[in-house]
């Protein structure tokens, strides 16, 4: 009998299962992707039925069920938040308390009707502490035997910030910083104040400051400002925030705005306002902040555990932009981040926890520079039958490659031309990024596929940077990199043999003249800072992706193309063959491949019939 371990998170958001059998990773999937609904954080009742049907197990054979909080240690920090700042916060509290009394001071009860609306069996149900979920995440799947451990989020129960210690199957907390201090709600307040969703627009935020004027008087008042009156950092990196400023701890927004806009002279810019020179400068400034707290917390981590790895998680292990400046710093020799690092991936984590430190089995480090995340390709593939079914469905005519290599060929070509595919294999991704599974691809020379792939594809913000799959043989040949990042966690600069000069009085041109000027010879992954958020791609983990990059290098003489992740703005990365088809038929890609089938746009008898609409989103 498999000895295997259920993980779960749920309820705030990106709700998630993952399963371990004998200790390896079998599925992982989070409850968006089934539901459709963004960031959903319902109970993972799709993504659980999903976990278990691949590793052909039913509820009766689970050794344990971890859930990656402590609920009654949450409660407790609601409590005593609301009891120190009363009277202030009656409105929260009386929103806040009839849900946990009813439900989550009930979680136990909860997930056990839940688990047995699965089917038999009573396993044993565990609730590690939300930052050791994280921190497990971060050091088990790593590469590396010891390592120091970073967690960084908004809050678990108490713990915003921990520093650990990992060596073998041992994993210890070190330090812990406590709510209502987090770097993590700092980024977030910022996030809401320049217009952007919390809990999902913090990329956006990060997207936005290289917008902002590194050598502007604003910008250089603004960190100021930041440093001096939101928050006092201490050289260890820990951070004492000035609660008169915030209103998360009790109330139903981030922060208060009157005194942020008396403090920054800026008001809070509502939600698809214009996007002026102010709140680019902003973003720069809270950028660079949270970057100096988060070497800070690098280098005093290097010192408690003399470590010569880091590994990373949490919702601020996400910002890559930090991530690259610390890897860069070489405070460590190496750094690691857990590809889902939000709160998806703690219930990964929580079933490690619960493997090494429950049942204190050992782990089984992997070769050099090679994890245990298997690529993160964790969730759930589909058949040609499928695919079949699909194009029966709908009337779509397709052509079936019995040769891989021809089709790779050919839709190396179809990008070549500036059109764009959709490209749908294999086993769906686990974490934020389409890693090459469920990606929308084009050609990164192409002085238009920024443009295009944004307005007429996504139908996002025209700011927004779009991210280069480069083989991994190549990527020294594009960007100043000399190590994998598969999970596309980390940017670089991009080399300077390949960059275009900025014209005079570049800083002062407007938005959207600053973004379309020509930065390099593979402008539409190049960032207005001549930085990119990269993917290494590489044979051993996704073969698929690799060939197609090989025939697109092959066929052009360059070894990267651009990958963004397949959806529309305000929807999860499609998950079947049927999400992708509908979102290929709702944009304006040209090419759609579904395993080993291509799908050609003017083939399409909806597309025939659907022409009075498409005007909606024209480039100029």
């Amino acid at each position: 009998m498999p000895d295997a371990i259920l993980g779960l998170s749920a309820f705030y958001h990106d709700s998630a299962a993952a399963l371990l059998v004998d200790g390896q990773i079998v599925a992982a999937a989070q409850e968006e992707r089934f539901t459709r609904k963004k960031h959903d954080p319902a109970f993972p009742a799709r993504a659980l039925a999903y976990v278990m049907a691949e590793a052909g197990l039913s509820l009766g054979d689970l050794a344990a069920v971890a859930f990656y909080d402590k609920p009654y240690l949450k409660f407790e920090r609601l409590l005593e938040t609301y009891h120190g700042f009363a009277p202030k916060g009656l409105r929260s509290f009386i929103a806040a308390m009839p849900v946990w009394i009813k439900e989550k001071l009930l979680m136990r009860t909860m997930l056990k009707e839940e688990l047995a609306k699965v089917g038999e069996g009573s396993p044993t149900v565990l609730f590690p502490e939300h930052h050791l979920s994280h921190a497990a995440s971060a050091f088990y799947p790593s590469p590396f035997n010891e390592a120091a451990i970073l967690t960084v989020d908004g809050v678990g129960e108490w713990a915003t910030s921990t520093i650990g210690f990992g060596q073998g199957r041992e994993l210890s907390i070190l330090r812990e910083l406590h709510f209502p201090h987090s770097l993590g709600l700092l980024y977030s307040a910022f996030t809401y104040y320049c217009g952007f969703k919390v809990n999902s627009g913090e990329y956006k935020l990060m997207g936005l400051a290289p917008y902002g004027n590194p050598e502007a008087e604003e910008t250089r008042r603004f960190k100021s400002l930041i440093l001096d009156e939101l928050m006092d950092v201490r050289e260890d990196g820990s951070l004492l925030l000035n609660m008169d400023y915030f209103n998360y701890a009790t109330g139903l927004t981030m922060c208060r705005d009157a005194k942020w806009k008396a403090l920054f002279g800026v008001p809070r810019r509502a939600r698809e306002g214009r996007l002026d020179q102010r709140y680019m400068n902003l973003s720069l400034a809270i950028q660079q902040a949270t970057e100096d707290v988060v070497l800070r917390l690098a280098e005093t981590a290097q010192k408690l555990t003399g470590a010569d790895n880091l590994v990373m998680a949490g919702g601020v292990a996400l910002n890559c932009v930090a991530n690259g400046k610390l890897l860069r710093r070489g405070t460590f020799k190496d750094i690691w981040i857990q590809p889902a690092a939000g709160d998806a991936g703690g219930a990964l984590g929580a079933a490690l926890a619960a493997w090494h430190i429950w049942q204190g089995r050992e782990r089984q480090v992997p070769t050099p520079r090679m994890d245990n995340m298997q690529g993160s390709y964790l969730g759930p593939a589909y058949s040609a039958d499928d695919v079949l079914r699909v194009a029966r469905r709908h009337e779509a005519p397709n052509k079936r490659y019995d040769d891989f290599n021809e089709l790779t060929r050919d839709v190396a070509a179809i990008m070549a031309q500036g059109q764009v595919v959709g490209w749908f294999q294999g086993r769906m991704e686990w974490g934020p990024r389409a890693l090459g599974n469920r990606s929308i691809l084009g050609d990164p020379r192409h002085p238009e596929m920024q443009k295009r792939l944004n307005l007429k594809i996504k139908y996002r913000e025209g700011f927004r940077p779009f991210a280069p799959s480069v083989l991994m043989e190549e990527c020294g040949n594009y960007f100043e990199l000399d190590r994998p990042s598969p999970y596309m966690l980390l940017v670089a600069p991009v080399n300077e043999a390949r960059r275009n000069p900025l014209p005079p009085g570049y800083e002062n041109l407007e938005l959207f003249d600053r973004l379309y000027h020509l930065r390099s010879d593979v402008p539409a992954i190049t960032h207005v800072d001549y930085s990119a958020r990269i993917q290494t791609v590489h044979k051993e983990t996704n073969e698929r992706y690799w060939r197609l990059i090989q025939a697109f290098k092959e066929h052009t003489g360059c070894g990267l193309i651009v990958n963004t992740s397949f959806n529309v703005r305000g929807e999860p990365i499609v998950c079947t063959p049927e999400d992708a088809y509908q979102c290929f038929m709702r944009t304006e890609m040209d090419y759609l491949v579904l395993g080993d089938y291509l799908f050609d746009k003017k083939d399409q008898p909806a597309w025939q019939e659907a022409k009075d609409w498409r005007t909606e989103f024209e480039l100029d």
